[in-house]
């Protein structure tokens, strides 16, 4: 049994996506993170960092949120939310769920949690300033794309675990003056992720208040 360690929203969530979407077996357990779980040694023997997601299976215990969807994807039914090996969008697929986790995904951080960089005030709001452009940057990178393709999901046709991670980061947005959601064709993509099953499953068993964008 697949056991997904998680908080309500975070990053967590696209790798929960996804186990809905293959129909994976699993259970999930909650970590409170504003108790300081890294504290906690059971916890922390998971994951050194104290954070969230940690996939447990099989005496396997498996951190950072890309390397869980990887590995989901190579569980039964997980082939469908990835292109076929040798397809040209095979590689497409690892660029866009790299750059999310390492370039939109951490300004979206900074932006939301100049606090733990920055102590005054001031250096807090600059880090915030400065982080909010870039991530306006990126969701205006993320917005040409979609209208480049024409497509309903991210790499155009085919539905992917790319477009769970797009979509988690992108609710994060949903307080920001320029929301992700107020991009023409973004909005209307993440619009089309949120009507999926899959996607209302784990929001829902996440509790997770609405609006969920």
């Amino acid at each position: 049994m697949l056991r997904l360690h998680y908080y309500p929203g975070f990053i967590s969530l696209a790798a929960h996506i996804v186990l809905e979407e293959i129909g994976a077996e699993y259970e999930l357990s909650f970590v409170n993170l504003h108790k300081g779980p890294s504290n906690n040694p059971s916890y922390r023997a998971l994951h050194p960092d104290g954070l969230v997601p940690v996939l447990e299976s099989d005496g396997l215990s498996l951190y950072e949120s890309t390397a869980i969807i990887l590995h989901l994807l190579e569980l039964k039914g997980g082939a469908a939310l990835i292109p076929a090996q040798g397809s040209v969008l095979r590689p497409q697929f690892y660029k866009w769920l790299m750059w999310l986790a390492t370039a939109l995904h951490a300004n979206l951080s900074l932006y939301l949690h100049p606090n733990k960089v920055a102590v005054s005030v001031a250096a807090q709001a600059e880090i915030k300033q400065a982080s909010e452009q870039r991530v306006n940057s990126q969701f205006d990178r993320l917005e040409g794309e979609l209208a480049r393709h024409g497509g309903p999901w991210f790499l155009g046709d085919t539905y992917s675990a790319v477009d769970a991670y797009v979509f988690t980061l992108a609710r994060w947005s949903r307080a920001m003056p320029r929301p992700a959601t107020s991009r023409a064709h973004l909005g209307a993509y993440l619009r089309r992720v949120l009507e999926r099953p899959a996607v209302q499953r784990a929001h829902a068993q996440e509790h997770i208040p609405q609006p969920w964008l």
